[in-house]
């Protein structure tokens, strides 16, 4: 499933070591994006790093965060913000808030993500 996500404002997010594996799941199956090698290092084999066009999302992991009690937020730009939400609806994703030209939902670490409507 891909949501042909065109754009990303914000880099990076956090999720607790527990929900790894469901976070790298919602981005690279549920959002369609690419999982891309990480460099060598120390946390190489932590976390994960996806392809969006000319930006990266790093997914990393942070313990003791409640990512659901912050505002901070990822915000994509889809060619289709109708069929966007309809898609994640159907993969079992909530709306938590639905306005005009762009909706929220949260990731399984508690991630706020922001859909918006390209220009077109």
């Amino acid at each position: 499933m891909s949501l042909q996500i065109l754009n990303v404002n914000h880099v990076n997010v956090t999720v607790p070591a527990a929900l790894e594996e469901a976070a790298r799941h919602f981005y690279g199956v549920v959002l369609g994006l690419p999982q891309i090698p990480k460099p060598d290092g120390p946390r190489k084999h932590v976390g994960a790093w996806f392809d969006i066009g000319a930006t990266q999302l790093h997914l990393s992991l942070a313990e003791g965060v409640d990512n659901y009690a912050s505002g901070a937020h990822v915000c994509y730009q889809v060619a289709d913000v109708a069929e966007a939400k309809e898609q994640l609806q159907q993969a079992g994703v909530t709306v938590v808030k639905d306005e005009p030209a762009r909706f929220f939902v949260r990731d399984p670490g508690g991630n706020l993500i922001e859909v918006a409507q390209a220009p077109r």
